[in-house]
């Protein structure tokens, strides 16, 4: 049973507050979704993921379709059967890896493009050959992993650099397999540095792709792997222009999605208007999630014009490697004035490691290169980001959304 129900709206914005209805649970909206790429949020236990607030886990389609496998996954009784997490689970599609194993293969190229000194954003065609040696691949001379056609998206593995092929279709079935209760139909996920010509072609070859997901989703019904029904996200494409995100917003709106995704590529300063025209286009109804989506002041935005579910890596990755968030910004607890600095990393964290450890104790297992490291700085940072996305569906419910958000951001933005 799925059922997405408003609570409260934020007065004269697009944001509100809600509960999503799953056949594992409900989900609070809006709510900070934790990523367990291989069917684990890296260095935690579910246990772990769970006293730290967390109500929804991510799970990535490709890197579980190489290894376990998804009939394995199956056979298990789904996702989070097999991963003991007695919540909600989601799926993507696959679609992030067309961009991350293609244009961003070997290259610092993320979702989120960054002006230069001259305010301009650098474009750049989708280059003519790759390893696998297509007629119209989608590729650069880094080697990248995929080749795009109207059919489908055939992938080197990242692991053995075995051939593999998806298709709309053979995605859908891999996410049944899997058992999640919220899956992603399969699209092209574009770079920033793609110029209109490029993104609209993947943006209709995307909508193209919609509607074969949705109408193998509908074909296979209930999941074999949990006997229960599963609700599947349309993605509305378009990178960071205007036409092109209203289009796509009105084609997938159209189609008997249970919910929306936001995918593909940003602006960073204009990301924000890019989600409100999207937002403003689609059925109020439905919910909508942002993908990859993570940053303290990308939240705040995203909230304000109307997302209702967020997912991204960065804390627990960034956490690994010694960044922590505080209410005052983030800090490198490698760095020499925290090691004997006896104090919480956060004063005002209530978390399990603020309760129970010091900057002292996390900068020693850092340059001791503990495993326990990674695990105390990923728990202490997601707990942050689901916490913080908490605060502000609280301040909404309390009508001071506004002068939260500010309070917020000039403590976290002071430097």
């Amino acid at each position: 049973m799925f059922e997405f129900k408003i609570n409260k709206k934020l007065k004269n914005e697009l944001g509100r507050v809600g509960i999503l209805e799953t056949p594992s649970g409900i989900i609070e909206t809006p709510a900070f979704v934790s990523v367990g790429t291989k069917a684990t949020v890296k260095a935690l236990t579910p246990e772990q993921l769970n006293d730290l607030g967390s109500q929804v886990v991510l799970a990535n389609t490709y890197h579980l379709y190489l290894q376990p496998g998804d009939e394995l996954m199956k056979k298990a009784g789904g996702l989070a059967k097999f991963m003991n997490w007695n919540k909600p689970t989601m799926t993507d599609s696959g679609g992030f890896q067309v961009f991350s194993l293609g244009d961003a293969w070997g290259t610092s190229v993320t979702k989120i493009a960054q002006k230069s000194e001259n305010n301009d954003l650098a474009l750049r065609e989708p280059s003519q050959k790759d390893s696998l040696g297509g007629e119209t691949p989608k590729s650069n001379k880094s080697g990248a992993l995929v080749k795009i056609d109207e059919d489908g998206v055939d992938f080197r593995s990242c692991l053995d650099g075995s051939k593999h092929r998806f298709t709309p279709e053979k995605s859908i079935e891999i996410q049944h397999n899997i058992g999640a209760d919220i899956l992603f139909a399969f699209d092209e996920c574009t770079s920033p540095q793609a110029n209109f010509d490029y993104q609209k072609e993947a943006m209709e070859r995307t909508h193209r792709w919609a509607e074969r997901s949705l109408n193998q989703h509908q074909k296979l019904g209930i999941s074999e792997a949990t006997q229960k029904q599963q609700a599947l996200f349309g993605i509305v494409q378009g990178g960071r222009f205007e036409d092109l995100r209203k289009e796509s917003a009105r084609v997938i709106s159209k189609m008997d999605f249970d919910g929306f995704g936001i995918g593909g590529s940003f602006d960073k300063e204009d990301m924000n208007t890019a989600v409100g025209w999207v937002n403003a286009t689609l059925p109020e109804s439905k919910p909508r999630h942002l993908l990859g989506i993570g940053e303290p002041e990308d939240l705040f935005g995203g909230i304000q014009n109307g997302v209702d579910l967020f997912d991204c890596v960065a804390p627990t990755r960034i956490g690994r490697n010694g960044t922590l968030h505080t209410q005052n910004g983030k800090i490198n607890i490698l760095n020499a004035k925290y090691k004997n600095d006896f104090s919480k990393i956060d004063e005002s964290c209530d978390c399990y490691v603020c309760q129970n450890y010091t900057k002292a104790y996390l900068s020693h297992l850092f340059r001791a290169k503990e495993m326990l490291a990674g695990t105390l700085a990923s728990i202490h940072n997601l707990y942050f980001i689901v916490n913080l996305v908490k605060k502000i569906r609280q301040s909404i419910l309390d009508e001071n959304f506004f002068e939260y958000k500010k309070s917020f951001l000039n403590k976290y933005s002071q430097k």
